[in-house]
């Protein structure tokens, strides 16, 4: 509890002071950024000795009343959460795999004073303070959602765009993966087109262990959303965000 203690405490005191007037008796900003530090504890995924994977893209829902009243601030609540998310998470031995992202949508089921949270962890480079509160660092590509495909591995969703990129456990892959059944360099994610245009095969780089696509061992395969892909013990699976958001 100290370390969550600490964390409202200062919420409170450097974003309760002016909302709390304007949303009195309303959800309260500390309320928010509370709950989003509560998601990193709920949600961080073991990925090494030492680290642990968080959601990085949180979306928070609230009633009408609230909505109104609240996004209004979106970008300066953000500005004030995210870096005491970025804290919080380094002291508890947490990471992101790509910039920190708050939205508000509305919710017309629920009642005034009431709110929910949903998080992804998203990989992505660094991204400027966005439309509706979202917030980041340096410029970037679009976002996300707007990519066709995406690798989804271990939760985290990768963009499948030109030209691709190597999958493996050494340092020198692209997407490195703490799988013992994977090669350094194990197999190779080709990426051309955009749109309804775009192919995306994977090929073998010659990996002690093989791929297998779709339930078959092959050496190379032509990828569509829907295809399942195994390397070591690591399952992966192509989609489009836009289909299960």
């Amino acid at each position: 509890m100290g370390v969550f203690d600490r964390f409202e405490r200062k919420l409170e005191g450097a974003v309760s002071g002016a909302f709390a007037r304007a949303f009195k008796g309303d959800v309260q900003p500390v309320e928010i950024a509370a709950r989003l530090q509560r998601e990193l504890d709920a949600e961080a995924k073991v990925v090494s000795r030492d680290r642990r994977l968080v959601p990085n893209e949180f979306t928070v829902f609230l009633s009408q009343h609230d909505y109104e009243r609240l996004t209004p601030y979106g970008k300066t609540l953000s500005r004030e959460i995210v870096p005491e998310l970025k804290q919080h998470a380094s002291s508890q031995g947490y990471i992101f795999n790509g910039p920190i992202s708050i939205t508000y949508e509305l919710d017309t089921a629920l009642p005034t004073g009431r709110f929910t949270v949903i998080s992804q962890a998203v990989a992505g480079a660094e991204a400027t303070q966005g439309p509706g509160g979202s917030y980041g660092g340096q410029p970037a590509a679009a976002p996300l959602h707007r990519t066709r495909l995406v690798l989804e591995v271990n939760g985290m969703r990768h963009p499948l765009t030109p030209p691709g990129f190597i999958i493996g456990r050494g340092t020198s892959a692209d997407l490195r993966i703490n799988d013992p059944g994977i090669s350094r360099q194990h197999a190779e994610i080709k990426v051309s087109g955009v749109g309804d245009d775009q192919q995306v095969t994977i090929v073998d780089l010659g990996s002690t262990n093989g791929i297998i696509v779709n339930g078959q061992r092959v050496t190379q395969a032509i990828l569509t959303e829907g295809s399942r892909i195994e390397i070591g013990s690591t399952r992966m699976l192509i989609h489009a965000p836009s289909t299960d958001q």
